[in-house]
């Protein structure tokens, strides 16, 4: 018959086999945990810098679209002002021509 003292030693091995496996799986839940955690935190953190750099493309498109349209504004309103400072030089000639056309289709009845 094994000694009592063999036995209770085989018991405590095989408990402390058993603390160590239990403390093991404890502790490769919380690595597994934290690593979920992390995971979770790069992706947020990820998410967060995309919108971030989209929000800046965006606010530099629309500068940049701004700045276009201003430059088309200010070259059209250029031009309206040539057209109008070319047709008011033109008024008078306009006229005289309207009155020599009146004039011969006058004499021209008669």
């Amino acid at each position: 018959m094994p000694d009592k003292k063999v036995l209770r030693r085989i018991q405590e091995s095989e408990q402390e086999a058993d603390e160590m496996i239990a403390a093991a799986k404890k502790e490769a839940e919380e690595i597994r945990e934290r690593a979920r955690e992390e995971a979770e935190e790069i992706r947020e953190r990820a998410r967060e810098e995309a919108e971030q750099e989209t929000t800046e493309r965006i606010e530099t498109a629309r500068a940049e679209i701004e700045a276009e349209r201003e430059e088309i504004l200010a070259a059209g309103e250029q031009k309206r002002e040539r057209l109008r400072e070319t047709a008011e030089g033109n008024v008078d000639e306009v006229v005289e021509y309207a009155l020599d056309r009146f004039r011969e289709e006058i004499d021209a009845q008669t």
